[in-house]
């Protein structure tokens, strides 16, 4: 019987361990088991040794009864756990905190109640610096119990400085949850519909979310306050398509890291989002240089970021690649950019198991248009169909499951492969319809489509024309130009007119607006 490794915890935690972890845990093993091999250890090589999780398999090789496997994982998770948290414990700075709030719990079992106080203020001026405000109150809270132990002068001092410490902390508390909220509230609203569409769309953002962040605009922040409030900016322009607005706030998320540079290894998730945000902004205004710039400057922090953990090298992958792929969107080097692909491919082979639909969507899309570009047109559809194919949630970004559709039709057309064109055009439809994402340049594109094998050769150009003239002024439209964001499509009908590759058109315009 063979299980999906997904569903078994501690397989999956052993796959993930990097090879200084599992020398470590076997050195932690051989001391727990006095140099004589344990069950629990023996299975550790097993799941080592396995591509997939297989339950029969394991049987066989350990001397384990199958009603005694359950108990065996547990035992060898938990084990697993505490090793790795023995080895980690000097890389990540709340892990040290809590480490000595244990060891302050220890000494003040044992009556030792100075030495307990010593340790939890070292832990409490570690926490501060930086920004860890739940543990501050669970030192505050501890310290209360501790100092209350103590029959001195001091007693009543500490405490009453402890509590209005502890007011103080709370507000903080409060101020940043309600800020990640808000911008973890925008955030699923951009998976789920992308850009605003109508004017609709607009209302319910505005009216919801503006009076929530006008409350914070002229107040005093802390680090972590600051941070979630310019990413709820960020999400909040970006979303609106103000992407000079957005670029300002990225600009100011990133910076903040850059003054207070230890954070970005305590919270490099943020940091790490904060330069997606920033690069992505770039792109969107088309400013190749400052792009490169920004992308440059990561580079260099590469190896640092990286060496955090598997889920920092996991999120350097994603900013770090997007932001290639989009140096060649830009500048119309897409010869170059699928040179990129075998590298990504690794990239999401490596960390498969952790990176959500969205960003394998995304990576996807990607790919097929700088195939596109390329004028490789199957390549293009496989990677587009693993999106078509990729989830039966027709929720998580239908904005790329709807134009990898559109993309699909094109690039179909290109291929040579249009003999079951009008069925395909027919399902496009219906998806668009379905999904509520019709618009006018969706319409224009598809009638164009359905005519294509009622055009003569000889008027084919002028109907191109045409098309173009038509879809021009959309670009700049502020709901219709989300499909210029997605598609190149009048960079594409310009290749066709002119009797030039797409690449070359872009390339061009990247030249004229370098020159000017």
């Amino acid at each position: 019987m063979q299980t999906n490794y997904k569903h078994e915890p501690v397989f999956e935690l052993v796959k993930s361990m990097t090879k200084a972890e599992k020398r470590n845990f076997k050195l932690y093993a051989t001391r727990l088991s006095g140099n004589h091999d344990t069950k629990f250890m023996m299975l550790f090589d097993v799941f080592d040794s396995m591509e997939e999780y297989d339950e029969s398999k394991i049987l066989k090789k350990c001397p384990v009864k199958k009603e005694q496997l359950p108990n065996m994982k547990a035992h060898l998770y938990k084990q697993l756990l505490t090793s790795i948290r023995l080895l980690d414990v000097q890389k990540n700075i709340d892990m040290q905190i809590r480490e000595n709030m244990d060891f302050a719990r220890i000494l003040f079992n044992k009556g030792q109640y100075r030495q307990s106080h010593k340790l939890l203020e070292k832990a409490k001026e570690m926490a501060l610096a930086n920004e860890l405000h739940t543990i501050v109150i669970e030192i505050i809270e501890f310290q209360k119990t501790v100092d209350s132990m103590q029959s001195n002068r001091s007693m009543v001092g500490n405490t009453e400085t402890n509590s209005k410490e502890s007011i103080n902390i709370c507000t903080k508390l409060i101020n940043a949850n309600e800020l990640s909220l808000i911008s973890t509230m925008l955030y699923g609203l951009y998976l789920k519909l992308g850009y605003v569409r109508s004017e609709k769309d607009i209302k319910l953002v505005v009216q919801y979310f503006k009076p929530k962040l006008e409350k914070y605009r002229n107040e005093k922040l802390s680090f972590t306050e600051s941070v979630y409030y310019f990413q709820s900016l960020v999400w909040y322009n970006y979303i609106m398509h103000d992407f000079l607005a957005c670029y300002k706030y990225a600009i100011k998320w990133v910076d903040i890291f850059d003054q207070h540079d230890y954070m970005k290894i305590v919270m490099y998730d943020n940091y790490l989002r904060g330069c997606s945000r920033l690069l992505d902004g770039l792109f969107l205004l088309g400013s190749y240089r400052r792009h490169s710039e920004v992308l440059r400057k990561l580079e260099t922090e590469r190896n640092g970021i990286c060496s955090i953990n598997e889920n920092a090298g996991m999120l350097f992958g994603v900013v770090y690649y997007y932001g290639r792929m989009n140096e060649h969107f830009m500048s119309g080097t897409f010869y170059k950019g699928v040179e990129l692909v075998e590298e990504i491919e690794y990239y999401l082979r490596r960390y498969e198991r952790y990176l959500s639909t969205h960003y394998k969507m995304l990576f996807y899309y990607k790919i097929a248009c700088m195939y596109f570009g390329n004028e490789q047109y199957h390549e293009c559809l496989e990677y587009l169909q693993r999106i078509i194919t990729s989830t039966r949630n027709p929720q998580i970004r239908r904005d790329l499951q709807c134009y990898a559709r559109i993309l699909s039709l094109i690039a179909s057309y290109e291929a040579g492969l249009d003999h079951n064109i009008d069925y395909q055009i027919k399902s496009v439809y219906a998806f668009l319809v379905k999904m509520n994402d019709m618009h006018e340049v969706q319409k224009e594109m598809i009638s164009f489509l359905k005519r294509l094998n009622t055009i003569y050769s000889s008027d084919f150009k002028q109907e191109l024309q045409k098309l173009y003239e038509k879809l021009l002024p959309y670009a700049s439209h502020p709901f219709e130009r989300r499909t210029f964001f997605y598609l190149d499509i009048t960079s594409w009908l310009e290749s066709k007119i002119k009797g030039i590759p797409i690449s070359q058109v872009i390339k061009n315009n990247f030249e004229k607006r370098n020159r000017a």
